[in-house]
């Protein structure tokens, strides 16, 4: 995981302890072959998650995220931390 991937990983282990989501996975799956989100996230109420975490866009990955949400039963949801000047903490996109 990258310094981003692995803060964010902090903040789901935060929100799983807190019981605000179930369990959360760090997902490969074969190279090139499917979509891989950065986590995959059970939320609290059985909703199964996607999460994508971003420094910045581009338009593949942008791309990606849009056609994986139009095709499969799951909610799919960017974030990007939030400089500190903003006040800090993730910004949030769902797709």
């Amino acid at each position: 995981m990258n310094k981003t991937e692995s803060a964010y990983a902090e903040r789901l282990r935060a929100l799983e302890f807190a019981g605000e989501i179930q369990w959360h996975r760090k997902v490969r799956l074969a190279d090139n072959t499917f979509y891989t989100p950065d986590f995959a996230v059970m939320a609290s109420d059985g909703v199964m998650e996607c999460h994508e975490v971003k420094g910045h866009w581009q338009d593949d990955a942008r791309a990606k995220i849009k056609i994986a949400a139009a095709m499969y039963p799951f909610r799919f949801i960017a974030v990007k931390v939030k400089p500190k000047r903003d006040g800090g903490g993730w910004a949030v996109e769902e797709f």
